[in-house]
């Protein structure tokens, strides 16, 4: 009978054993704030390949407004930076890794739509909330629940340069789109349409034709434009500067008009003098501050990297700060909570202006068009929507 009991014992302290640890919190939960050491922001960026240079502006922002919020809720982040290199499969692997390696709560990115397209599957299937800076196409939003973006979308951004050719007298105009980049095409289309609705015809676009990813000669393209007073051409900045220099040599005279990829340094560095005079919408200028969060972030950007901040690098400060932002108002590091708060986001105050995230995930704000003058981005004019 002893024997017996001792066997009892001993099973009880065993069950009682297991009921408690069963209930120990786990210190990695998501929302368990006391428990956990550090978060995990990601970031995917294009750092190298042809799209490096939007990349690295996005990072100029990011890394700024992490070296002023490297802590959240009382907890340090880490923020991890993965190379998408601007190919929509090394995407998807970067937002896999962020998810699956290195337990990201949170993402920030990317430059180029496409990119942004083929990460979001990711982020999307694993319930991770993303913050976009820059990618503008409207089906990086569409049907997402996890995916969110702190810059308005092409359909804005094709009216906005439509209206600007029109009140510029511009009658006839050529269309000249990157057919492997979602983001161009997805512009092209959308810049048809509002020339359409804004002038009651399409006879005013004399021609539409496309080019793919490598591509650098345009002369086919450049031979088929009539006597266009102005180009469209919504593609990176590499493809634009090339198409920019080629037009000039082959004797066009008009007006050069883009998006918001224009905006690198390479554009000019390439194309030099042909350039000058081109326009572009975009997102930001720091001639043009819309709230008072602009003035300190350029003051703070030009102590760390000499020179102005770009509309990258704003919208790249402004996705990070929103991240943040969310959390805090969440409360909480769980996803879930975080993406509900994005999804609540009204009026935050960020250096890009502010900001409200619509019921598509998408932000509703001002654009600015900007002009080459003497080698440098110029601003020109803001568009409300």
């Amino acid at each position: 009978m002893l024997f017996k009991r001792i066997l009892n014992v001993g099973f009880a302290l065993i069950m009682i054993s297991a009921v408690l640890l069963g209930c120990s919190p786990a210190a990695e939960e998501p929302g368990e704030i006391e428990e956990i050491q550090e978060v995990v922001i990601g970031v995917y960026e294009p750092m190298t390949g042809a799209q490096a240079a939007g990349g690295v502006q996005t990072m100029q922002g990011v890394d700024l407004a992490y070296a002023q919020k490297d802590e959240v809720l009382g907890v340090p982040v880490r923020m991890v930076l993965v190379d998408n290199r601007g190919d929509k499969a090394e995407s998807a692997t970067a937002m896999t890794r962020l998810i699956e390696q290195e337990n990201a709560i949170a993402v920030v990115g990317s430059y180029g739509s496409s990119n942004s397209m083929a990460g979001g599957e990711v982020s999307e299937a694993a319930g991770v909330p993303v913050m976009g800076c820059s990618p503008t196409n409207p089906l990086v939003t569409e049907g997402k629940e996890y995916y969110f973006r702190a810059c308005f979308i092409d359909p804005f951004q094709g009216r906005v340069m439509a209206k600007y050719a029109t009140e510029q007298g511009i009658e006839k105009v050529a269309i000249i789109q990157n057919i492997s980049q979602d983001y161009s095409v997805g512009l092209a289309a959308f810049f048809k349409q509002s020339w359409i609705d804004l002038t009651g015809s399409e006879e005013g676009i004399v021609s539409e034709t496309s080019y793919q990813d490598g591509d650098q000669d345009f002369t086919a393209q450049l031979s088929d434009i009539g006597d266009a007073q102005a180009i469209f051409a919504p593609g990176y900045y590499g493809d634009a500067a090339l198409l920019m220099k080629q037009a000039r040599e082959m004797g066009f005279t008009g007006l050069f008009m883009g998006t918001d990829a224009w905006e690198a340094p390479e554009l000019v560095d390439i194309a030099g003098d042909a350039a000058e005079g081109a326009v572009f919408s975009s997102h930001y200028s720091a001639e043009a501050a819309t709230t008072p969060a602009s003035a300190p972030f350029v003051e703070a950007f030009q102590a760390e990297y000499g020179e102005a901040p770009s509309a990258m690098a704003a919208l790249g400060y402004d996705a990070y700060m929103l991240v943040i932002d969310a959390i805090e108002r969440a409360g909480s590091f769980d996803r879930d909570d975080i993406r509900d708060a994005m999804a609540a986001t009204e009026n935050f105050e960020g250096v890009t202006g502010y900001i409200t995230i619509n019921e598509t995930g998408d932000a509703v704000k001002d654009a600015v068009v900007l002009e080459v003058r003497d080698g440098a981005f110029k601003y020109l004019s803001t568009v409300s929507p």
